[in-house]
């Protein structure tokens, strides 16, 4: 067997791995090649070569591409949109998963009794989760909201059930479904994120893997799944397919200090450089709409972020206009309290003890502060 021939016939069961079972799982965001990529097929691309996306993957220029910027001015409040349920989310420890540095970001293997059985027309098997990140000087996140770039996203990436896998579910219009949560600086440590950022220094260079005891998935996404939006978009790297419906949730999560330089600073890339800024900018509507699950007044004016009350799990609690409305209108009305109480005081000729009127509370309620352990 001559040369050329025995490096064919080395590299033939390489090609076949991605097809296999629910492989191709660590391909969405930061993924890898598939079999079916269309345009010439690169095997490798890197999110300093951008224009030459939509050359080497054609869906990349498509009209439906990934991340967007929600702008909440123009989000539509459905009612249609139900709250997301999920299942199987609480592994026990001695399940084992696959952590994995793949050069473009650091991904969790998920096994597949991980579903959404609630907010989407059919059900979605889970097949991984990924992060995105910026740098110690700038925010990372793909989606931006009204323009404001998070210092991080996690992306829990679905394929439908109705698919034998991801590979197959992925290049179907239906075939994939993701849930977004931006994620910020806080105080404390987030319990559940540091079960994947204590591990990524066992996998700092491009292709090593670790071993994560399985612990409660859910706690990595915000404790109130009511509150979202919904677009139909596309994988954020290559191949680009326009196959994703996304749901953005309204509350942020919370990262110690300490946690988010960890996690922007400690893969290395194929470079053998600190893996950072592995986001992609924000692509045009071409008219989509961006449907909304909640109704704010005026129409979803929240912009989620660290500035948001916390709560102990590192949740960050939504604000909305409505809410900030009711503080000023209760600062108000004490302030008018206050006066007409020192009126009365100063006027009065008789020294009996003033009973001072009931003052009405401005209650916020959180978007959730329960534990979704």
């Amino acid at each position: 067997m001559n040369r050329a021939a025995l490096r064919v016939s080395l590299l033939f069961p390489l090609l076949l791995l991605p097809s296999l079972g629910r492989a191709g799982s660590d391909q969405e965001h930061g993924g890898e090649e598939t079999p079916h990529s269309p345009g010439k097929g690169h095997s490798h691309w890197s999110y300093e070569d951008l224009k030459h996306w939509s050359t080497d993957y054609l869906d990349c220029g498509g009209t439906k591409q990934s991340p967007i910027n929600v702008d909440t001015a123009q989000a539509i409040f459905s009612p249609d949109l139900r709250p997301i349920q999920i299942s199987g989310y609480s592994l026990p420890a001695s399940e084992q998963l696959k952590l994995k540095n793949n050069g473009h970001t650091v991904v969790l293997e998920l096994p597949d009794s991980l579903a959404l059985t609630g907010g989407y027309a059919q059900q979605y098997r889970a097949a991984q989760l990924h992060l995105h990140w910026g740098s110690p000087s700038g925010p990372g996140s793909e989606h931006t909201i009204n323009g404001h770039r998070f210092a991080a996203e996690i992306h829990v990436v679905h394929y439908n059930t109705k698919y034998d896998s991801f590979t197959e579910a992925m290049v179907h219009p239906d075939g994939l479904a993701v849930l977004g949560a931006f994620l910020e600086v806080g105080h404390g440590e987030n319990q559940y994120y540091h079960e994947i950022l204590k591990h990524l220094f066992e996998i700092q260079e491009v292709g090593q893997e670790t071993s994560v005891p399985g612990f409660n998935i859910a706690g990595l996404l915000p404790a109130n799944l009511k509150f979202y939006f919904h677009y139909n978009g596309s994988l954020t790297t290559p191949p680009c397919y326009q196959t994703v419906k996304w749901t953005i949730f309204n509350q942020t999560m919370l990262l110690s200090h300490h946690q988010m330089s960890v996690l922007v600073s400690t893969l290395r890339s194929p470079d053998d450089e600190i893996l950072q800024n592995n986001y992609r900018p924000v692509q045009n509507l071409h008219g989509r709409r961006v449907l909304a699950s909640f109704q704010a007044t005026p129409p979803v004016k929240h912009t989620p972020g660290s500035g948001a009350p916390a709560t102990a799990e590192g949740h960050s609690s939504s604000f909305h206009a409505g809410d900030v409305l009711a503080v000023l209108f209760g600062v108000l009305f004490a302030v008018t309290a206050l006066a007409f109480l020192l009126y009365i005081y100063k006027h009065r000729s008789q020294n009996a003890r003033l009973d001072s009127p009931t003052k009405s509370k401005v209650i916020y309620t959180a978007a959730s502060t329960e534990n979704t352990a």
